[in-house]
């Protein structure tokens, strides 16, 4: 009967206080000492058997949690989150007030708080230990774990008022610390602590201990996971690198075999500009130190201000640049300048594009050199052609035709006719005027010490900007030029060419340098020095809306303006030769201003409308 009531009691999980009940109720009921003996007997019995199920539970509870850290280790993506669950499971497992664990910082000789559970004190979590120092620097030297069940009266730690404040804040009194092992190095100490004395068993030290292995796993599992990454990360930027570096060497290649396939047949800069853009993709364009375009794959234009710029940019510095999406080579041939290749693209150039840039940039210097020497060559034969052409062009019409069609210039093709000075570097000069001429297909010498240029296709001031500006920038100034024209055939731009001599000595005898004008720009002047002497034309350039305006409204301005040159410009002496109010002849006046502009009055344009009035009569 007491076995069964035992039984119920370990069915129930009875405290062990219950389990006096029975042999209580024995005592009281007179029972006899051998019946007392058999229920404490049976007591005793049934107390060892509810103790090995306790262990055995408390055992499966700790297996459990073991198994869980192993399994949050096979699946470990966030070392401190297994950190966290196995100190926090330690506490539970344990039924300890705080656990936390502790790692040792090689660099900075000291040990830190990695993770705490339970802890209340900022002070606590914040404070770093010096090594050897409390019970987690015995722990460190020995690699055993320690406990305390009173650490401020155990003087087997070395006690540090840092240590010693900081457990004091936290009111801890019973630690216990088992060391992180990797191998045989002690990495970091793993604690469990009450804050009232309550002794640690050999149990609670071996489960810590447990515990603490995990840790180091989970630990160095994290370890061999970052340096895993970064070699799989480095593994990946070289292989990227390798194939960028293939890629590179690839285009290297075939920009080489391109470049190397255009001059061996014989190519231009243009085709440097369009293999240039099927290499490195964006737009090419080729300036020359003028700032003109010589090639490019760009719609038609004229450079942008910003390859002008970057030009002078490499000419100063005589290497290759990058500014604002160009990217620009000089093309250079010994210690001159020959222009720029400007490669325009949204992505930076790398150093191996940059290589094919200037390969490129050296290509178009040959290319260019090679032109010049033939241009140098048919230079020579234009010169001569010209130089024949104006000192006589009737000994032989015919053969200096064909020499023309030789060297591709038609003669008989309107021509304007320019002379200009020479400046700076006469041979320089010269042969950016030659340069000109041959892109125009047209002709260019230097005769009597200046500039011959016969350009077809062009308006005569049109040709003589260009020659000012293009062929001055070579000079380091504008030129001062004549020009005449158009002119057909060998006797006419013989002619043109006289004209064109005469208007640039009235332009430099007038100090009026860098101009350029034809004899019509001259006013009476080149009335006089014109060789076909357009009356007509020039009264009609000074005075002719007045004219038109009698012709249209049947008035006398044109009279009127006679009378007032010959009465000295009296308005009362004019009204009364022309039978009219003063007034009236202000009025007409005031007509003429805004037929002929404001400046007529002026003395220059009076004289001027003088004799081109006079003229008008004598034409009548």
């Amino acid at each position: 009967m007491a076995g069964v009531e035992y039984l119920e009691l370990l069915a129930r999980d009875a405290a062990p206080v219950e389990f006096e009940g029975p042999l209580l109720a024995a005592r009281a009921a007179g029972a006899d000492a051998d019946t007392l003996a058999e229920l404490e007997r049976a007591k005793g019995l049934a107390l060892q058997v509810r103790g090995v199920l306790e262990n055995r539970r408390r055992r499966e509870t700790e297996l459990r949690a073991l198994f869980e850290t192993a399994g949050d280790l096979a699946s470990l993506t966030d070392v401190d989150s297994v950190l966290a669950a196995i100190v926090h499971r330690s506490r539970q497992l344990l039924h300890s007030d705080v656990a936390y664990l502790s790692l040792n910082d090689d660099d900075a000789g000291d040990t830190y708080m990695r993770v705490t559970d339970g802890t209340t004190s900022a002070l606590f979590r914040a404070v770093r230990l010096p090594l050897g120092a409390g019970l987690g620097g015995l722990v460190a030297q020995t690699a055993m774990p320690y406990a305390t069940a009173e650490y401020f009266a155990d003087a087997r730690f070395d006690h540090t008022k840092g240590i010693d404040s900081a457990v004091a804040d936290e009111g801890l009194t019973s630690i216990l610390g088992v060391p992180l092992l990797l191998g045989r190095r002690v990495i970091g100490v793993l604690y469990a602590a009450n804050r009232t004395v309550r002794p640690f068993a050999k149990d609670d030290i071996a489960l810590l201990v447990s515990f603490a292995a995990h840790a180091a796993i989970a630990l160095d599992n994290a370890r061999l996971l970052s340096e895993t990454q970064v070699a799989l990360d480095d593994l990946r930027v070289a292989g990227e690198e390798l194939r960028a570096r293939t890629t590179s060497v690839e285009r290297a290649a075939d920009a080489h075999d391109r470049l190397a396939a255009l001059v061996l047949r014989g190519g231009d800069v243009d085709d440097v500009a369009r293999e240039l853009r099927e290499v490195l993709g964006g737009e090419v364009v080729m300036v020359d130190p003028a700032g003109a375009v010589l090639a490019s794959t760009c719609p038609p234009g004229p450079a942008p201000a910003a390859e002008e710029q970057l030009l002078r940019r490499v000419g100063d510095a005589a290497r290759t640049l990058a500014v604002d999406g160009r990217c620009a080579a000089p093309v250079v041939a010994g210690a001159d300048l020959l222009g720029a290749l400007v490669l325009r693209r949204e992505d930076p150039l790398d150093e191996a594009d940059r290589r094919i840039l200037e390969r490129a940039a050296v290509v178009t210097a040959l290319l260019l050199l090679f032109r010049r020497g033939v241009a140098e060559a048919e230079g020579r034969l234009r010169g001569e052609l010209l130089q024949d052409v104006l000192a006589d062009a009737g000994r032989d019409a015919r053969g200096l035709h064909e020499r023309a069609r030789l060297v591709g210039a038609d003669l008989d093709a309107a021509h304007a006719v320019v002379v200009a000075e020479i400046a700076g570097d006469r041979t320089r000069t010269a042969e950016a005027a030659a340069f000109l001429a041959s892109r125009h297909h047209g002709l260019s010498t230097v005769l009597g010490g200046r500039l011959v240029l016969v350009l077809p296709g062009l308006a005569p001031r049109a040709a003589a900007r260009a020659v000012s500006e293009e062929v001055g920038y070579a000079a380091g100034r504008p030129l001062t030029a004549g020009v005449a024209g158009p002119a057909s055939g060998t006797a006419a731009i013989a002619v043109a060419h006289a004209e064109a001599g005469r208007c640039l000595d009235t332009l430099l005898a007038l100090g009026r340098t860098g101009e350029v004008a034809r004899a019509e720009d001259l006013g009476f002047v080149g009335l006089m020095l014109g060789e076909r002497r357009d009356v007509g034309a020039y009264v009609r350039s000074v005075v002719g809306p007045v004219l038109d305006y009698d012709t249209r409204r049947g008035t006398a301005l044109a009279e009127t303006l006679r009378t007032y040159f010959a009465h000295g410009g009296n308005l009362g002496r004019t009204g009364g030769a022309l039978h009219v109010h003063a007034n009236t002849v202000t009025q007409r006046l005031e007509r003429v201003t805004r037929l002929l502009g404001e400046g007529w009055t002026t003395p220059e344009r009076q004289l001027e409308v003088q004799l081109a009035l006079r003229l008008a009569a004598l034409l009548r």
